[in-house]
């Protein structure tokens, strides 16, 4: 579904599931060993489940998200961001913004807020970058995939030996007095959390300040107080979104989607980058424009909307501001090349070489 429309109508049909098992080519076993998007779409968790599972799985963790426990943390991510651009103060001439700011800030948050060590940290965002890639080998898929488990799992018997004020203890200690989450639903949750906690995010600032440095017309609105930084956060989100594709969801039975028939058992395919350059619903949609009003799909619509969004928008909106009132003058240094992530999934570059 690469039409706003379309996507939007889709989200939220009751005749279309996430569980793998209504995919025909899933529950037949014909997906080869070591399938890149595999992880996305058999990973126990809220976000291959439908129905009650879904409803008692995003409770759980929902708590963690109210608007009131998201604006508790805005003074603790202000911290960290003005002490990453401390950091990033000594540096001299060109550096990785992506490397030293948009990525520790997101992993930052969600690793404290799960309970990971920040000496685990870098090794888990390596792990998901190979689970996010389009690139990575099979065998190389499923290391990460084992290695991640296990990982995640000695979060988790950390956490129960030691219990602390994170999400992952609470957790736990819901599964151990009602036994409402399984312990593959737990280390599945935790791993849905830590990559829709950081990778996303990540690109989200990345994308929005590569955007906003193209564009230094739609910057100066933002300095001079005339536009709003949570515009250009909602911008960035439209016309690039984080998220590229996000597999998978299935017909529960024969339906039309956009026109086209789609039997029982397929898989449908949401396109959040495409749907935010719908031409059809926003108009000039290849133009960056911070005055638009009209809404965006990026976060997801529906029962699986994004539960982290509140916390994604002030995380970034909290970097950007600080970023540019730190450094107004930052530009895209020279003679650099930003790849495109090699990720069907994930929508970003590898680096975004700045000068400050």
């Amino acid at each position: 579904m690469t039409h706003h429309d379309t996507l939007q109508s889709v989200l939220a049909d009751p005749r279309i599931g996430k569980n793998a098992q209504l995919w025909t080519t899933f529950r037949e076993g014909r997906l080869p060993q070591g399938w890149p998007l595999l992880n996305f779409v058999a990973v126990p968790g809220m976000v291959t489940a439908d129905g009650e599972d879904h409803r008692r799985l995003r409770g759980l963790v929902s708590q963690a998200f109210t608007p009131r426990r998201i604006a508790a943390l805005a003074p603790a991510i202000e911290a960290r961001a003005l002490a990453l651009l401390d950091g990033i103060a000594g540096l001299e001439g060109e550096f990785d913004l992506r490397e030293r700011y948009a990525y520790p800030l997101p992993m930052q948050v969600i690793g404290e807020l799960l309970g990971f060590a920040e000496d685990q940290q870098d090794e888990l965002h390596a792990l998901c970058d190979t689970l996010v890639s389009s690139a990575a080998t099979p065998e190389a898929a499923v290391a990460a995939q084992r290695d991640l488990n296990a990982l995640l799992a000695s979060v988790v018997a950390a956490r129960r030996a030691e219990p602390g004020d994170d999400l992952t203890s609470a957790l736990i200690a819901v599964r151990e007095s009602g036994d409402r989450l399984s312990e593959a639903e737990l280390v599945g949750t935790l791993l849905l959390m830590l990559i829709a906690g950081h990778e996303t995010t990540l690109n989200l600032i990345t994308n929005a300040v590569r955007a906003l440095l193209a564009h230094p017309d739609q910057l100066r609105l933002l300095l001079e107080g005339a536009r709003p930084w949570s515009a250009a956060v909602e911008e960035t989100l439209r016309h690039d979104s984080p998220v590229g594709q996000f597999p998978l969801r299935y017909a529960m039975e024969d339906i039309e989607v956009g026109g086209v028939l789609v039997r029982r058992g397929e898989a449908l395919l949401a396109s959040y980058a495409a749907a935010g350059r719908d031409g059809g619903h926003h108009p000039d949609a290849d133009r960056f424009d911070l005055s638009r009003t009209s809404r965006h799909l990026s976060l997801g619509h529906g029962p699986h909307f994004c539960l982290g969004s509140g916390l994604a928008r002030l995380e970034a909106e909290t970097a950007l501001r600080h970023l540019f009132g730190r450094h107004p003058s930052l530009a895209l240094a020279e003679g650099r090349t930003n790849e495109p992530l090699p990720s069907f999934v994930s929508n970003g570059v590898r680096t975004l070489w700045v000068t400050a």
